[in-house]
């Protein structure tokens, strides 16, 4: 496929798609999320990329979904064609690490493709926010889900039910639990890029089990989620990798692992 609102490119096993619609604030049209989607699949299937990096422009990570497209929809089109599903799912579908580098405003749809990500890397400019309140509608890929689960109740209702009259800075996005770091804006995609490049050097299996692992932590109980991890660390006793990474350690070297 060729991408006209996105720009992909591959450093070692790391991938980085850039959202490129800047006339619009990247707002996540049908046409960027069918490229988006086709890009993550593509690179989750890619032997030689060990994880990604999804990012925007410094102005903005997202300002959200494409409002121009939806105006015309009726309830009909949105549930016939099962709308912000086809297409969205394919970053929290990808089974490698997948990193958020949030600069500017990841607002709506941004934020909700953000908390799809397994964590944001914040810049010092970055802010949340679900103003879907303000168009008429509530946030429909996530928002009133995963943002409750990341910063409570509390927060997150304030910011649903007061949309763009309550954003979220990157301190308090990073107190809040909803950001893993905040870096220099400056610095961010460099920041994020060496973050998956440490990554990378792990097993890619094992990166997998431990990324599945966690996320059962909301889907299940604690006796559930613990007997699923235990059951995945078993597992991981079959691979060549945890003879690798033992051996290693033993021997005081580091390890080089093969993703078996």
């Amino acid at each position: 496929m060729k991408y006209e609102n996105i720009k992909t490119k591959q450093e070692g096993r790391v991938a980085l798609i850039t959202l490129h619609r800047p006339e619009a604030l990247n707002a996540l049209s049908p046409e960027l999320m069918r490229e988006l989607s086709d890009a993550v699949d593509s690179f989750d299937a890619n032997e030689n990329v060990g994880c990604l990096v999804i990012t925007g422009s410094e102005k903005a990570f997202a300002a959200g979904a494409d409002i121009k497209d939806m105006k015309g929809k009726s309830y009909m089109d949105v549930y016939k064609s099962d709308f912000i599903t086809t297409d969205w799912e394919a970053v929290s579908n990808c089974r490698k690490p997948v990193i958020a580098a949030v600069s500017g405003y990841a607002l709506g749809g941004g934020c909700e493709l953000a908390m799809m990500c397994d964590f944001i890397i914040a810049a010092e400019n970055a802010k949340f926010g679900q103003p879907e309140i303000n168009l008429g509608v509530i946030p429909g890929a996530g928002g009133t889900q995963r943002l409750p689960r990341f910063i409570g109740k509390s927060k997150a209702m304030e910011m649903v039910l007061l949309g763009q009259d309550r954003l979220m800075d990157a301190m308090e996005a990073e107190r809040s639990g909803l950001v893993s770091r905040i870096v220099p804006t400056k610095d961010l995609i460099e920041n994020a890029l060496a973050t998956a490049a440490k990554i990378c050097k792990l097993s890619s299996p094992i990166l997998m089990m431990a990324k599945e692992s966690v996320k059962r932590a909301f889907e299940v109980n604690m006796v559930e989620g613990v007997r699923f991890e235990r059951r995945l660390f078993h597992s991981s006793f079959a691979t060549e990798d945890k003879e690798e990474g033992m051996a290693a350690f033993i021997e005081k070297r580091s390890p080089n692992f093969t993703h078996k």
